[in-house]
């Protein structure tokens, strides 16, 4: 178990967090332990963005690679879709799992096996034979549960290691690592494709990678790391301060159980609201990551820009190209969030969830107009894909930000948890395989042709365009309740 540092506590409900923390008077000459010092926590931010990184390109590795992984086992574009699907719904369902282990255990343990985990399955994955499809699928399902044990607890590891200001800003870091190791997943797995002349061979690098990981883990992460860092700092009890460090082997126990946060954070509508945002968010950027590249290779077919891939190795070069614009607009779009974010603020309580809202609803006319504009010129729909992408990544850290200061900080891993579960179960957990089944059931209707083909993924893909404006609305309706609720969690 993981000691907090802390021998004699108040209620939880009676300690400060955050922006909060200044209103605490502090002893002036005692010094608080477990509080190491400030370059070993930027050590600290690092090795997990690095250990981000690592984990999103595992999850894009497949939609990189997809039209070679569709032929090599004959999948139908609905099977196809059910890749992703198995692998988002393993992780959503072992999330609040890792969510309880997070808030009550050793977290450094939890990263550590989980990337472990993970990196040895995709290895395996990459020797599966083609009648063997089934193997796959389970592969895919695993290395889900793998990723979801570092997805749920890093981020309330740098929560406790930075107050309000910097906690955005480190937080912005950590998700700029989402769109580039979603990006370098497509070139990585395009790449070692078209070099080694075998998609296989995209399955055998990140393995390595995770496996480096896992060294910075264990030799630069502490063994522990502090709870919550503003309750270091001072603890108010009958009228004095005393801070003293816990007794090696005392277990810190939860002040209410799993099922009193879950009711606790249902009445919470800051909380409700900007995670159905961010399931409209999830549902939109998973049937992209998934289908975009296969949808350019068609509408080339259409223009007759390329021909049809009828060799076992198709050419990569969309998934290059996509992974690069994916890069390129999430570090744009997650920096440009966070400092717009920091500026509104400070003239409006509510810009957070506005500046969400505004971006869904920009993010959904790019989207429109890119799938409108894909039959007669591509290098539009690439432009307009970038804005729409760029305007999706500015969301990613101030969602979060938006989380980490609604909830109460013993919540926050289960909130975490919980906000994984519902975006990835009606989000993208479902995404990619509905717009396989809407292409399926579209080209059943009609003859047999490559302009149907095509036609079939782009009237699947308006269905995004809809669920982005809804989003933008689950965001606007958070705005309504987000003053009272920050309020409530520093209460």
């Amino acid at each position: 178990h993981e000691n907090t540092g802390l021998q004699c506590q108040p209620p939880l409900e009676e300690l400060n967090y955050g922006a909060t923390t200044a209103h605490v008077r502090q002893g002036p000459s005692m010094p608080v332990p477990g509080s190491g010092p400030a370059k070993r926590d930027y050590l600290t931010v690092a090795v997990l963005c690095y250990g981000n990184l690592i984990n999103f390109m595992d999850w894009f590795i497949v939609p990189g690679i997809l039209l070679d992984i569709q032929k090599y086992f004959k999948l139908s574009d609905g099977d196809t879709g059910l890749l992703q699907t198995v692998f988002i719904l393993c992780y959503m369902l072992a999330a609040p799992i890792f969510g309880y282990l997070g808030d009550r255990y050793n977290r450094k343990i939890i990263l550590g096996t989980g990337i472990f985990f993970w990196s040895g399955v995709t290895l395996g994955s990459s020797f599966i034979s083609e009648s063997y499809y089934w193997v796959f699928f389970l592969s895919r399902g695993l290395v889900g549960i793998g990723t979801a044990s570092y997805s749920t607890i890093a981020p309330t590891i740098i929560a406790d290691l930075f107050e309000e200001g910097k906690r955005t800003t480190m937080l912005s870091i950590f998700y700029i690592f989402i769109p580039v190791g979603s990006g370098l997943g497509y070139v990585l797995a395009a790449g070692m494709a078209d070099v080694m002349d075998d998609w296989h061979w995209a399955f055998r690098i990140t393995p390595c990678l995770g496996g480096l990981a896992l060294v910075l883990l264990i030799l630069l992460l502490p063994h522990t790391t502090p709870r919550r860092t503003a309750a270091h700092r001072a603890l108010s009890i009958s009228g004095t301060i005393r801070v003293a460090a816990e007794k090696p082997g005392v277990q810190r126990t939860a002040k209410t159980t799993w099922c009193q946060d879950v009711i606790s954070l249902a009445k919470n509508w800051s909380f409700v609201w900007s995670s159905l945002g961010l399931t409209a968010m999830a549902f939109v950027t998973g049937a992209l990551g998934m289908w975009i590249p296969l949808f350019l290779y068609r509408a080339q077919v259409v223009q007759g820009i390329v021909s049809p891939c009828l060799q076992e190795s198709c050419s990569s070069s969309n998934s290059q190209i996509f992974g690069g614009i994916t890069i390129g607009s999430g570090i744009l779009g997650v920096i440009a969030g966070a400092e717009v974010a920091r500026r509104l603020r400070k003239i409006n309580n509510k810009a957070d969830p506005l500046i969400c809202a505004t971006s869904m609803f920009i993010s959904a006319v790019c989207l429109y107009v890119a799938l409108m504009v894909a039959q007669v010129n591509i290098l539009s729909t690439f432009i307009f894909i970038a804005f729409g992408e760029l305007f999706l990544s500015v969301n990613w850290a101030v969602v979060t930000d938006i989380l980490l200061y609604v909830v109460t900080p013993r919540r926050q891993s289960t909130a975490i948890a919980l906000q994984i579960l519902v975006s990835h179960l009606l989000g993208d957990a479902g995404s990619p395989y509905l717009i396989g089944i809407i292409s399926n059931a579209i080209q059943a209707e009609n003859t047999h042709s490559f302009q149907w083909s095509f036609w079939s993924m782009q009237y699947s893909f308006i269905l995004c365009v809809f669920v982005g404006v809804f989003g933008g609305g689950f965001f606007l309706l958070t705005s309504f309740y987000i003053e009272e609720d920050r309020k409530e969690a520093e209460r």
